[in-house]
C-alpha cells in the first residue's frame, strides 16, 4: 500500500480578516486605539454580511436563471 505523502498540501490558515481581527483586538487591549468593540471587530462581522449577500444574490440569480 503507497502513502500518500502531499508536501504542497494547503492547511487554508489563518487568512486576511483573522490577522487583521487579531491585529485590531491586540491595539485595542494594549490602548494604542480607542475604537468601540464594534469597530475592532468589524473585519469579522463585515465579511460575514459580504457573504451573506453573495448568497442571496446567488439565490435570486439561481430563481431567476431557472423561470
Amino acid at each position: 500500500m503507497k502513502e500518500n505523502n502531499n508536501s504542497n498540501a494547503s492547511g487554508g490558515g489563518i487568512g486576511f480578516v483573522g490577522v487583521l481581527t487579531i491585529v485590531f483586538i491586540v491595539l485595542k487591549l494594549l490602548g494604542k486605539i480607542a475604537w468601540s468593540w464594534w469597530w475592532v471587530l468589524s473585519p469579522i462581522w463585515i465579511s460575514a454580511i459580504v457573504v451573506i449577500l453573495f448568497l442571496i444574490i446567488d439565490f435570486i440569480s439561481f430563481f431567476i436563471a431557472t423561470k
